[in-house]
This record gives C-alpha cells, sequence and structure tokens, in this order.
C-alpha cells in the first residue's frame, strides 16, 4: 500500500531545502526531504571556498555554512528529511518509488512534488577528447571532493580543460595546495564562470587562460604524461601548427554542467531542449499537473542565491497548489520566446489570467555583447528595455515582469537582444 503525504521534495541540497521551508512557512506542514546522500546540504558540502550567501543572508559565507543555514531552518520546523533515501522513479499521477537501508522499498503517493536533484558534470566522454585514457583525468568537481573532503591531491602538475567556475575555484585551490597549474584552457572565445573568479582564481596567482583552445591530444597508457593544446577557429576546429605540449600528471575537466533529469524523463516530464531542464510555467510547474522543478535541475544557475529564491517560490506555488486545487481562473497561457541574442527563457510560458505575483524572467545570452538593450515585448508592444553595459554568457540575467502587465497580455512575450545605442 502506498503512503500519503502531501508534498515530496526530491533533493536535499540548496534548491529543496529552501523549498521544503518556503512550502511549510505557506502552511503545508506534511513535507518530506528525499535525499540520497548520507548528509544533506548537496554540492555545498564541498565547496569550503566563501563567496556565498551576499544576496540570501547579506554576508560572505562558505558552502557548508550556507548550507547550514537552511538545515538549521528546516530542522527548526521539524520538517522530515530522509538522507541515504533514493527515489527510483516517479509517475504522472505523482507516485514515488523510493529505497533506503533503513526503510527498505516504498511506494509514496504525494499531492505535489517539487523536483531539486541538482545538475552533474559533462564527463569526458562527452566531449570528444582523443588520445588514451590514462589514470589522472578527473573532473573538477570529483578532485574538488577529493581535496577538500578526503585530503587527497590528485596530482602536482595540473592543466585544466573549461574555464567553468568549479574549474577556474580548483585552480585555486590546487594551486594553494601546493600544486602547480600550467593553464586554463577554453574552446569558447570567452570564459564559462564568472568574472571575478576569473580575477580571484587565476589572475591573482598567474594562472593563464587561453581562450579558444583546447586538449586535441593525451599523451600516457596507465598515467597521465602529459597533454598537447591547440588553438582553435571560431568553429572549434584546431588550427594546425598551433600545438602546444604540457607535461602534466592530472587533467582536470570543467566543460559545463548538466541537470540532472533521468526522474524527469522517466516521468515523461517535458525537457527544454536547450536547458536539459523540465520545461516550466511561471509557476515552475513542469508538464505534470502538480510537480515542480527549482535550481541546477531546471536550469543550471550561477550563483546559490538565485538557486535558493527560485526554490522558494517552487516551494510557495506548490503549498498553493495543494491548497487550491480546482480553484483557479480558465488559464489564458502565452509562450515565451528566446529571441535575438538569447539562449533560453524561464519560465517557458505564462498563465496571464492567473498572474497573481511578480514574474522573474530569467535568461541566458548565446554571445558577449557590449552596450546592448535587453528588450521584452509582446507583439509591436515594449513592456521592459534594461540596458546593459555587457552581458556575457557565463551569467544569468534576471528580468522582473510586473503581475499587472501580465494579466493584461492577450498575446506571447519575446526576449531579445538589440545591439548598439547604449
Amino acid at each position: 500500500m502506498a503512503e500519503h503525504i502531501s508534498l515530496a521534495v526530491i533533493g536535499g541540497g540548496p534548491a529543496g531545502l529552501a523549498a521544503a521551508i518556503a512550502a511549510y512557512d505557506s502552511g503545508i506542514t506534511d513535507v518530506t526531504v528525499f535525499e540520497r546522500d548520507s548528509e544533506l546540504g548537496g554540492i555545498l558540502n564541498q565547496c569550503i571556498h566563501n563567496g556565498f550567501g551576499l544576496h540570501t543572508f547579506k554576508e560572505e559565507l562558505t558552502g557548508p555554512e550556507y548550507a547550514g543555514r537552511f538545515i538549521a531552518q528546516a530542522r527548526e520546523r521539524g520538517i522530515n528529511c530522509e538522507t541515504g533515501s533514493m527515489v527510483l522513479s516517479l509517475t504522472p499521477e505523482r507516485e514515488i518509488t523510493v529505497v533506503s537501508r533503513d526503510k527498505g522499498l516504498r511506494v509514496i503517493q504525494a499531492e505535489a512534488v517539487i523536483l531539486a536533484m541538482g545538475c552533474r558534470e559533462r564527463p569526458r566522454g562527452a566531449l570528444n577528447i582523443p588520445g588514451t585514457r590514462p589514470q589522472g583525468i578527473y573532473s573538477a568537481g570529483t578532485a574538488q571532493k577529493l581535496v577538500n573532503c578526503e585530503g587527497v591531491l590528485p596530482g602536482k602538475e595540473v592543466v585544466i580543460l573549461g574555464s567553468g567556475d568549479i574549474g577556474l575555484i580548483m585552480a585555486r585551490r590546487m594551486t594553494l595546495e601546493g600544486a602547480h597549474v600550467k593553464a586554463v584552457a577554453e574552446l569558447m572565445p570567452y570564459s564559462g564562470g564568472l568574472k571575478r573568479n576569473i580575477v580571484q582564481c587565476l589572475d591573482d596567482y598567474g594562472i593563464p587562460l587561453l581562450l579558444s583552445h583546447t586538449v586535441v591530444d593525451i599523451k600516457g597508457k596507465r598515467k597521465l604524461e602529459g597533454v598537447t593544446i591547440a588553438e582553435v577557429d571560431s568553429t572549434g576546429t584546431p588550427i594546425p601548427g598551433t600545438e602546444k605540449y604540457y607535461e602534466c600528471d592530472t587533467l582536470l575537466l570543467s566543460c559545463g554542467l548538466i541537470p540532472e533529469n533521468e526522474l524527469s524523463l522517466t516521468a515523461g516530464i517535458r525537457i527544454n531542449g536547450m536547458t536539459n531542464g523540465p520545461a516550466a510555467d511561471d509557476r515552475l510547474g513542469t508538464s505534470i499537473d502538480g510537480v515542480f522543478a527549482c535550481g541546477n535541475v531546471l536550469h543550471v544557475h550561477d550563483l546559490v542565491d538565485f538557486v535558493s529564491e527560485e526554490a522558494g517560490r517552487a516551494g510557495r506555488n506548490a503549498a498553493r497548489y495543494i491548497r487550491e486545487r480546482g480553484k483557479k481562473n480558465e488559464p489564458r497561457v502565452i509562450g515565451v520566446t528566446a529571441g535575438n541574442g538569447i539562449r533560453y527563457t524561464v519560465p517557458c510560458t505564462i498563465d496571464a489570467a492567473n498572474a497573481d505575483e511578480d514574474i522573474h524572467l530569467r535568461f541566458r545570452v548565446r554571445n558577449v555583447y557590449k552596450g546592448c538593450t535587453i528588450s521584452v515585448s509582446s507583439g509591436d508592444r515594449e513592456l521592459l528595455a534594461k540596458k546593459k553595459r555587457i552581458t556575457v554568457p557565463s551569467e544569468m540575467e534576471d528580468i522582473i515582469l510586473s503581475k499587472d502587465v501580465i494579466s493584461g497580455l492577450t498575446g506571447g512575450i519575446t526576449v531579445e537582444i538589440k545591439e548598439g545605442g547604449v
């Protein structure tokens, strides 16, 4: 027989905890958080550097400190958090199957479900790097866990492929632990990480950032001996004659993050092809009624503070769904289109007839744009224009549209970049 609960939150990281707390504070106290790891906190437990919490708590915290604040809030409220619990499946009827050592295999029927499973790193197999498969090649996140949690230094002579934030942070971390980071190579003509991390993690330590470069060969059979890096053209093709060999015993891969959406796919949730996360509406609801998504499982964020804010909205909306099922006005759904220069938007759709709060419209641009304007329009009517000195793909943009503007719309919304004029 299935157990019944009001709200199931899948994932006990920063998104899941913030969502559970918000739902509890909105009146839904029958909440259970399912976390597959032995501890709450998610990836933040291995992020011992500071820089977290400036938006949420108005002070600078380390990753474990930031997670600890939410863990404490969940415990103060008595929210049921089941660690060591793996959710195996989710059905369109919001029935989940979960297994744990303590309670065995269970089937649980939830009135609402929040997906907060986070994301994973893109592996070497997805990068098409030629060469052998020797010991010494790690994802940046794996290296971070080895150094910060296990006290193990993977190597002494290091090359990093990809300039995502984890890779940049690990360049500094490896240096502080006594390793020599020879270079960070980035396939794109711009960095994949935040500007502050480029300055604090590379520039401050004299580590070169090689833009429009990639690894074209790996040397070593049993153990990594070195890598060859070459410059690439505008199509990402290596340019002959630009190869340079770097002797190293460690290669860290920091080439992007992928939302962890196996549960979403098996449940039949519609996926956004650009984010690899669920296609969400303005209440962060998915294509399955009563199933919501937030955090990096929805789209990859650059700041955990934004994850917490978004998860709070998901928690409040899930609570509202449980309280008000069948009480909404007839929906009037309008689409949100990613126009010129925009890679994707969250949400993908908005219910204009039931817009009872301001809407966060989050997106990433496709390229580096200087002196541009972010324009949001509906038909011939411009709803908002925001001038920007510079926009970059590594930094998520956030625009707030008022509920009064949204409620009056009958046609779709387009978000686009207009270059020049700033």
